[in-house]
């Protein structure tokens, strides 16, 4: 198989994109960048600071001060922000409610789309976001697009928030939280999540992981050289 391989998933919110992204990368050996960490780490800053998102120089001034890292475990990607390891709080509920506003910024999404660019150019990559098979990855050789039913994405994520500790937040704010999320990341002017016309539609409401890894296996055989 040859280089600079890339697999784009694109999709709603709590759809599983990174779950089927870190599943794909580690059967195929690829590298695995999460995306929509990088946009939460640079939330998790400007809630931390203060830094108001609608204010150019500010927000300018702001991203020179941001450095963004992965490391990978066992496939499992984690990201520090200034060489503080984020990647358990950028997943809690005020990042949440917040990161489509920052991530609609055009400045912050033009800074994220070129450092997402340069993550690609030499490896063989699988990643996941918004706008990966449209904008920052137009030419991928695999495109998936991930939807789910609104409340069977809604309880996936309240899981998953109870797992991690969190007995605050209801089913309801998780539900109105995704459908804010939809709304915002769907209707910004700069690079709105959107299909590609050559992506691959997976819904995968119900079906299992496995199941979803197996179809998009397939896809990725059938397309690859």
């Amino acid at each position: 198989m040859r280089k600079n391989l890339v697999i784009a998933i694109d999709g709603y919110s709590s759809c599983g994109k990174s779950t089927l992204a870190k599943a794909l990368a580690k059967k195929l050996g690829f590298i695995y960048i999460d995306s929509g960490a990088m946009y939460r780490a640079v939330t998790l800053y400007f809630i931390r600071n203060h830094i108001n998102v609608n204010d150019p120089e500010a927000v300018k001034n702001t991203l020179e001060q941001i450095e963004l890292n992965f490391h990978s475990r066992d496939y499992q990607s984690h990201i520090t922000l200034n060489g503080e390891e984020v990647s358990e709080e950028i997943r809690q509920m005020p990042v949440s409610e917040t990161v489509s506003e920052v991530s609609a910024n055009k400045q912050v999404r033009r800074e994220m789309v070129k450092q997402q660019q340069r993550m690609g150019k030499s490896k063989n990559i699988v990643m996941d976001g918004r706008d990966i098979g449209t904008t920052v990855f137009a030419d991928a050789q695999v495109k998936f697009f991930m939807t789910a039913d609104p409340k069977i994405r809604a309880e996936r994520r309240y899981k998953e928030l109870q797992s991690k500790g969190d007995t605050t937040t209801t089913l309801e704010e998780v539900f109105e939280n995704l459908a804010h999320r939809d709304y915002a990341d769907t209707t910004r002017a700069e690079s709105p999540l959107t299909r590609a016309e050559d992506a691959i539609i997976l819904d995968n409401t119900n079906i299992t992981e496995s199941e979803q890894l197996h179809f998009a296996l397939d896809m990725v055989h059938q397309h690859l050289p």
